[in-house]
């Protein structure tokens, strides 16, 4: 059906990102109820902010409002993306992907002077971001994740464990701005 082709194109939102991002994170696509929220990870079982809000030490930011949330993630150097621009998906599944167009991640990583590590947002995302990214070269670290979605069914506490890896890219708002160093371990 010609009509249902057409409305299956799914569009990602612009990056959240400024001159001091040190951590990136790159999702795939936004689901469904993302897209019609016009929000970053809106499901409410997805546990993304739950998830980066224990990193940052913000238990509550998944109960802010979203402006609020995006602001405090700049404020620790953290943006936000997708790997893919556009694609064609029934629903929200990654596996329902078809004919994607790659967002200009090596255009973005350029302008971001201060870019320490991507973190792939799960397996859709890291992948896709290789094809595009190409061989790893050490410069910013490249770090998969679990999916923060609800459709990788593992327990939240098993996903944050994981997620922890991405502690030592984020910094409170008070941190140094002329932090230049590689983050301790």
């Amino acid at each position: 059906m010609p009509g249902a082709e057409a409305s299956a194109r799914k569009r990602a939102f612009d990056p959240v990102v400024d001159a001091n991002t040190r951590l990136l994170i790159l999702g795939s696509l936004p689901g469904e109820a993302s897209l019609k929220a016009g929000q970053y990870y809106a499901h409410p079982q997805n546990g993304f902010w739950r998830l980066i809000g224990g990193i940052i030490e913000q238990p509550d930011l998944a109960t802010q409002p979203y402006a609020d949330r995006l602001a405090i993630l700049k404020a620790h150097g953290v943006g936000l993306w997708d790997v893919i621009a556009e694609a064609e998906r029934i629903g929200s599944l990654d596996i329902a992907i078809r004919l994607p167009r790659h967002a200009d991640l090596k255009g973005l990583i350029a302008a971001l002077p201060r870019l320490e590590a991507i973190a792939f947002n799960g397996g859709k995302a890291a992948r896709e971001g290789a094809r595009v990214l190409g061989p790893e070269t050490g410069s910013p670290i490249r770090l998969t994740l679990p999916s923060s979605s609800p459709a990788m069914a593992r327990p939240l506490a098993w996903k944050t464990e994981r997620w922890a890896i991405l502690s030592p890219f984020v910094r409170p708002p008070d941190a140094a701005r002329d932090h230049m160093s590689h983050p301790k371990t």
